[in-house]
């Protein structure tokens, strides 16, 4: 079933400056308290587009050991195996960790992400773990075959296999000595780690290119291109299209009322319509690819999707207009290769769009792009908003997840001996909800580390050019 693709918060705004605008957004702490695992509201985290779910445990798995944990002092025996997760709008996904020291926050909101949004980006054997989930449980849910695949001796279980293929995931993305405990999940992870090859990065389920544009009342802005495996998606008009005259058009200025893969959307804005905004949203049901990766805002540890059932996926993408003066369109994406966020500016006005960011004034020349690259500190939480011409904003938060290494947050990984192996977050009741993770004193350390990071003074901001987006 394909879901509804709508254009949602059309907002009329007064006229904009006729000169250059100064934006001003301030880069501060989001929840930076002990044991506070969340960003601030969803609305307003990085999201490029596709499923978005929430974690709702390890429910297949067996146990692995860590050779050397504790800081060299002993090995450590850990839940290795299978999560499901709850996709909001429909369907369920089956997923691997790629973050083994990090700790999973109970009911986690995930979002489909790049691989360039986490660690999987500089990772160069990130290819070699999609091989590993298309070669292994689930996506071959025959297993006496793969038991003779992998010349397994004995009986693979599903607990086995879903042990045996995440210890072989970690080799790859953590970089870490780890064994399964079950002679049948070790000589399938052998056999996994050896055969492996690299593969590219699956296209993700859904997105729209690019998440914003601009221009003026009068014209069609645009194209926003639509990228999907969905066969379709639907477009339905703004809820208050006869008000606001504001529709979803194609480039011949015909109302859509469907999208296919590669195809154009623009937002046919009314020449007397007063300086605002509008977002549109699309939706869609299809499997996600095996491969894309998912991540938290809530420093839950990162997960890879091994298994996918129909489930709803949705993108946004946002318009601003004006009659003169600046008219900016801004995006965000984490970028874990540069350790920062990328804030992608482009102004179609004929006056320059100038704002400030992280302490330092930039400025965009009409008709001009430009990425400004805001350094973060691993696990450091940001906000900051930017304000422009005729009551326009732009909100964005989140926390910088991309390394692996517990060493380097201060994190250790759990132990199956402790008394209570329970995602961070509250004390479970149910063991299968066992994860591998960090220590109770896991949020106490990320939150003194932050807060350090953001009395440390000024933040250097990289800028580079770069291309106006054409959507194609």
């Amino acid at each position: 079933m394909i879901a509804s693709f709508s254009a949602v918060r059309v907002r009329r705004r007064g006229p904009a400056g006729l000169g250059a605008a100064t934006l001003v957004s301030g880069l501060v702490a989001a929840g930076v308290m002990a044991g506070a695992g969340r960003a601030a509201a969803d609305e307003t985290t990085q999201s490029q587009g596709g499923a978005t779910a929430t974690i709702a445990g390890l429910k297949t798995y067996g146990t692995a050991v860590i050779h050397g944990g504790n800081g060299g002092t002993g090995d450590q025996q850990v839940s290795a195996g299978l999560f499901e997760m709850a996709v909001d709008g429909g369907g369920m996904l089956q997923t691997y960790c790629v973050d083994l020291h990090n700790p999973t926050q109970r009911d986690a909101k995930y979002h489909e992400t790049p691989w360039s949004g986490t660690s999987l980006g500089a990772n160069k054997d990130a290819g070699r773990i999609r091989w590993i989930l298309q070669n292994s449980y689930p996506q071959v849910n025959d297993l006496a075959a793969l038991a003779r695949k992998a010349g397994v001796r004995g009986v693979l279980t599903e607990q086995d296999a879903a042990s045996g293929t995440q210890v072989a995931i970690w080799r790859y993305s953590d970089d870490v000595a780890v064994d399964a405990l079950d002679p049948q999940a070790e000589q399938l992870a052998d056999y996994l780690e050896k055969n492996a090859r690299n593969l590219p990065e699956p296209r993700a389920s859904l997105t729209l290119d690019p998440p914003a544009v601009s221009g003026r009342p009068g014209e069609r802005l645009g194209p926003v291109t639509v990228h999907t495996n969905a066969s379709s998606v639907t477009v339905s008009p703004p809820a208050d299209a006869a008000t606001s005259g504001v529709r979803i058009v194609d480039k011949q200025g015909k109302a859509l009322t469907s999208a296919a893969d590669g195809g154009q959307v623009f937002f046919d804005v009314p020449e007397d319509t007063a300086a605002g905004t509008a977002d549109l949203t699309v939706q869609a049901s299809t499997t996600v690819p095996v491969g894309r990766a998912f991540a938290s805002e809530s420093r839950s540890q990162t997960q890879i999707l091994a298994g996918s059932s129909e489930s709803t996926v949705s993108a946004t993408a946002g318009a601003t207009w004006a009659k003169e003066g600046p008219i900016p369109a801004l995006s965000a994406a984490k970028n874990c290769a540069d350790g920062g966020v990328d804030v992608i500016a482009s102004n179609k006005g004929d006056a320059p769009f100038t704002f400030e960011l992280a302490g330092l004034e930039h400025t965009i020349a009409p008709g001009e792009s430009r990425t400004v690259t805001v350094p973060l500190q691993e696990d450091q939480a940001y906000d900051f908003t930017i304000h422009g011409p005729g009551g326009f904003t732009k909100r964005f938060t989140g926390i910088l997840d991309c390394q692996t290494q517990g060493s380097e947050t201060g994190t250790a990984t759990q132990t199956l001996s402790e008394p209570s192996p329970a995602t961070v977050g509250g004390t479970a009741t149910d063991t299968n909800l066992a994860e591998t993770g960090g220590s109770e004193v896991t949020p106490l350390i990320a939150g003194i580390a932050i807060t350090l990071v953001l009395l440390g003074g000024a933040t250097l901001v990289v800028l580079r050019r770069k291309e106006t987006p054409t959507g194609d």
